[in-house]
């Protein structure tokens, strides 16, 4: 009998804060060499949303070298570029950006002209391209083959249906778990559920995928999704590794504040992070009050019950990331920032506006790069905790 627990591991939602996540496995891989653990992939349960949904199958497809997996993710993300994500020339930026911004501002005038309506402010064709090269279903399915993975599940969510969708593949014979707004289907993952998964509202158009004998679009799954927990748990999770992009752990104390009225960017940068990042603090703090109370249980009582204890460790940034974003406005393309400026963002360091929206864009490796750093640091500083996790000695 194997006593061994099962370790998933989480990994939430947030463009191009997702870099910060693979600084944290770095670091997780570092460790592990340092107390000599056993090879093998350290997550037989691996799940994701938006852009955490991309790393997610990345170290996937490879996580039978989990070293290599994590020095592929690195490469990747502290050398980005955002022509790598979305259309970043001039040409892009008008085909997509200026115009839906003329929809917002004339779409009465020439609403007539359905050529004219552009699907979202960017063009992210350039990211299927990238995970063409970095991820296919053959092998995630080689991986579950090879006993290095159990099992993996991303989460979009159905703009016409209003569900929360959770799009799962695993070893063992699971059966499809409903909840109230949110529902589990079992499919091979590919290249289009993780654009779905990763397609940010009105940054990013809608994409189509079958679902239970339909169509449907689906946008970016940290919206609605009110336990990103959740699925690791369904698919066999008894510890749970989890990887925020920040807030929760983010130093307290009085923030940069306007008494201007807020400009477009401001208020589209607090929405944004209103989806991805309140959900996982709620959720966390949910798993901790059900773990406090089935520790007052006697024996007898939690017997009857299904519900079990799971172990988490948390690890977020221990930084603000628009503070840092602020910084490297200005490695964004010249067509962007033009863009961006038409929508309130401005200045640089601590006279930027519309910093958060920018956080989420800025596949520039200067800002990604300063993430993955800050996402070691933060882990390496908390070795202890994470040895203890794992029970690495």
């Amino acid at each position: 009998m194997n006593d061994q627990p099962t370790t998933g591991l989480v990994l939430t939602g947030g463009g191009a804060r997702a870099a910060y996540q693979v600084g944290v496995l770095k670091a997780v891989a570092q460790i592990r060499r340092e107390s000599n653990a056993p090879p093998g992939n350290p997550f037989p349960v691996i799940t994701g949303t938006s852009a955490g949904a991309i790393n997610a199958a990345a170290l996937a497809c490879r996580c039978g070298n989990f070293d290599d997996a994590v020095r592929v993710l690195c490469e990747v993300w502290e050398n980005f570029h955002a022509e790598q994500i979305y259309r970043s020339d001039s040409l892009g930026v008008i085909r997509t950006g200026a115009r839906w911004l003329t929809m917002l501002s004339m779409g009465w005038v020439i609403a007539r002209w359905r050529r004219a309506r552009p699907k979202s402010l960017l063009d992210n064709a350039p990211t299927a391209d990238l995970l063409r090269r970095m991820v296919s279903s053959e092998q995630l399915r080689e991986a579950m083959k090879q006993g290095h993975l159990q099992a993996i599940a991303v989460t979009a969510s159905g703009y016409g249906s209003g569900l929360h969708v959770t799009f799962y593949d695993a070893v063992k014979e699971i059966l499809p778990w409903t909840r109230s707004q949110r529902i589990a289907v079992r499919s091979e993952i590919g290249v289009p559920h993780l654009m779905a998964s990763a397609a940010i509202p009105f940054v990013f158009p809608a994409v189509a995928l079958p679902i239970e004998g339909r169509t449907e679009y689906f946008g970016d799954g940290s919206m609605r999704q009110a336990a990103p927990i959740s699925p690791a748990v369904h698919l066999g999770a008894t510890r749970i590794l989890i990887i925020g992009a920040g807030r929760m752990h983010e130093p307290p104390g009085p923030r940069a504040h306007s008494s201007e009225y807020p400009n477009l960017a401001q208020i589209a940068g607090h929405a944004l992070s209103n989806i991805f990042l309140d959900a996982l603090a709620v959720d966390v703090e949910r798993l901790q009050r059900i773990n406090a109370t089935l520790k007052l249980l006697p024996p007898e009582a939690l017997a009857r019950t299904t519900l079990r204890p799971i172990e988490t460790l948390v690890i977020a940034p221990s930084q603000r990331l628009d503070d840092l974003a602020a910084k490297h406005l200005g490695s964004l393309p010249a067509p962007v920032r033009t863009m961006l400026r038409g929508v309130g963002v401005s200045g640089r360091g601590e006279d930027a506006r519309g910093a958060a929206l920018a956080s989420y864009l800025l596949f520039e490796a200067p800002y990604t790069r300063e993430l993955v750093a800050l996402g070691v640091a933060d882990t390496m500083a908390r070795r202890d905790e994470v040895r203890a996790f794992f029970g690495w000695t």
